[in-house]
């Protein structure tokens, strides 16, 4: 059975992520494999798996900062806010200035008010939003407090709709954004503060907290490694939460203690969460050290 860690999977277009998730058990040989965070079947990018043990750790990996690389397109809304849902609006896109634009991309800048594309995974009444929309329900969700780190146009240009002779403007983005932003709504949001809608044509996560595409691996090079008889490159968990998370440097006493259901001793200036490792690298602990006694959220068995 492969190791306890994280393996970073650079997503293919038209997988969801469960369809990720299902072809790494098989590789992998183990039914213990999760993922930090869902991408769209329309989207690539990084997707964070853990395997085994490392499953615990991904409840603490869910809030991490995320960046996206993305096309926008203004002139056309569609009932998903991207381009996998039906059309349901075209609009000439072509008197958009460029400052108006930089605007209507500074407004959405910061901290923000969101309302979730209702074709989502948010439960509404215990059923998920998307299965309401398709099932014909008007969904109506609330807004939630999201944070748009950046949000940069890169490239900008124009394209013609042949059915109806208006012209569309594509624009090429990367956003820095908080958990729990959806970049879809971005899109919408834009389009509709320009008076044109807006919805996205491409998704890329390029992020997930310290983990970026250049630790990702392809499903492909990952399905020959097995073929060929070599060990999937699973991260180590001590090793993955060292670099996200800060470290509380633990004796090999420490580690026995919380391992009984012992608390550790208080430390001034400690972090609100922290990763409990040895000296040998081993992660042993989540602590959460915000209060006067340091608790263990989790704790990850010898």
């Amino acid at each position: 059975m492969t190791a306890d860690g994280l393996l970073i999977v650079d997503k293919p277009a038209g997988w969801t992520s469960h369809d990720v998730v299902a072809r790494t058990r098989r590789l992998a040989r183990t039914r213990r494999v999760g993922h930090a965070g869902t991408l769209d079947p329309m989207a690539t990018g990084v997707l964070v798996l853990g395997l085994n043990k490392a499953t615990k750790l991904l409840t603490f990996l869910v809030g991490c900062d995320k960046s996206y690389t993305a096309t926008i397109r203004l002139g056309q809304t569609t009932v998903t806010d991207d381009a996998e849902g039906e059309v349901t609006g075209t609009y000439d896109a072509a008197a958009l200035t460029d400052e108006a634009v930089a605007a209507a991309v500074r407004d959405l800048t910061g901290d923000l008010q969101q309302v979730p594309s209702a074709v989502s995974a948010i439960k509404v009444d215990g059923v998920r939003s998307y299965a309401k929309v398709r099932g014909g329900d008007e969904v109506k969700l609330q807004p939630r407090a999201v944070r748009v780190e950046r949000f940069e146009v890169v490239a900008d240009r124009t394209a013609s709709n042949d059915a109806t002779g208006q012209t569309f403007r594509d624009l090429d983005v990367e956003v820095d954004v908080s958990s729990g932003t959806y970049v879809r709504a971005l899109a919408r949001d834009l389009g509709a503060a320009l008076g044109v809608g807006g919805h996205l044509t491409a998704l890329r996560r390029t992020r997930v907290g310290r983990f970026g595409v250049t630790d990702a691996r392809q499903l492909a090079g990952l399905e020959q490694l097995v073929d060929d008889g070599q060990p999937l490159p699973v991260i180590p968990m001590g090793q993955a939460a060292a670099a996200q998370f800060p470290v509380r440097a633990i004796s090999k006493d420490e580690a026995r203690d919380l391992r009984h259901g012992k608390r550790l001793a208080t430390r001034t200036d400690a972090p609100p969460l922290s990763a409990a490792i040895t000296a040998g690298g081993e992660l042993v602990a989540m602590l959460d050290e915000s209060g006067e006694i340091p608790k263990s959220r989790v704790v990850f068995p010898a």
